[in-house]
């Protein structure tokens, strides 16, 4: 297995590409955008460059590795050939029902199809196909080059052959694969969302501010970052469609999304990539600056 696609080439997406191809496997970025996939290399550009300057890689090794991607803006064109198929588009069930319909059409039938989702059911997104045995979930962890975690989900129908053909891939490529079930949000996001909508509620309900709040759990809990940068970090809407499939998979109040972060998303404050979530991104993204609203 030695040809890898990768649907979507936003944040996660180009960050699948990156690992695979610095692991020297031959990869096709696709994406219906010329101007996201542009974006997509630019940022692998720089995050190899980052990795330069940390004498991690080499200048040769950066070459190297863009050298193994290839772009395509038609799906049917990029899939030709392919062991792996990873999608990586946005987390909306439709759109990746829509996908994986049209990839069972146009890929080979030896084909393993892989989605990236974060919280959508497996199963559901293998019945769109005729190969449900061969349809599995590869949740990357942002951001993808550095986080060693890799979320292994078999659908009702995913075989043993292609779980255990996935598991070797992921630790080829440096990863540490972790088995979950399928149920709504897995493990990593069935814990850390209703962790971070909890969050919310405490800033929505005036228990602290969003400075205040993230330093508890920082000092508190020994957390990185705080869940309300990490919620700008991950993106609001992001954050608000997870606890959504969340809700409507176990049907449990607790997973009710606060209704600040849905006038958020509704806003268009999505947290870093709008340039203002609960903190304002526009001078530094280090979340160094609460957002005026909650000044």
């Amino acid at each position: 297995m030695k040809n890898i696609a990768v649907i979507g080439a936003g944040t996660m997406g180009n960050g699948i590409a990156h690992t695979f191809a610095q692991c020297n496997y031959k990869v096709h970025l696709i994406d219906i955008s010329e101007i996201a996939i542009q974006k997509g290399l630019a940022n692998i550009s720089r995050n190899l460059d980052r990795m330069i300057a940390k004498e991690k890689i080499t200048e040769a090794d950066k070459i190297a590795t863009l050298s193994n991607i290839s772009t395509f803006t038609n799906l049917a064109e990029g899939v030709v050939d392919m062991d792996l198929v990873i999608e990586a588009a946005t987390e909306n069930a439709v759109l990746k029902s829509k996908i994986f319909k049209e990839l069972d059409n146009v890929c080979g039938a030896n084909t393993i199809l892989a989605t990236n989702t974060s919280s959508i059911s497996i199963t559901q997104i293998a019945a769109e196909t005729n190969r449900p045995d061969k349809v599995i979930g590869m949740h990357f962890m942002n951001p993808v080059p550095i986080m060693k975690l890799v979320e292994i989900i078999r659908g009702y129908n995913t075989t043993d052959e292609v779980t255990n053909v996935i598991v070797e891939l992921s630790k080829q490529i440096g990863k540490i694969p972790v088995e979950v079930n399928d149920y709504p949000g897995f493990v990593a996001n069935r814990i850390l969302m209703p962790m971070i909508n909890e969050s919310i509620e405490t800033l929505y309900n005036g228990v602290a501010g969003v400075a205040e709040i993230d330093t508890v759990m920082k000092l508190g809990m020994a957390h990185p970052m705080g869940p309300l940068q990490l919620a700008d970090f991950i993106g609001l809407d992001v954050c608000l469609s997870i606890l959504n499939v969340m809700y409507d998979g176990f049907k449990n109040p607790k997973y009710a999304p606060c209704p600040l972060l849905v006038n958020m998303v509704m806003a268009g404050k999505l947290g870093v990539k709008s340039g203002e979530g609960f903190y304002d991104y526009a001078e530094s993204r280090k979340a160094e600056k609460v957002a005026k609203m909650f000044s």
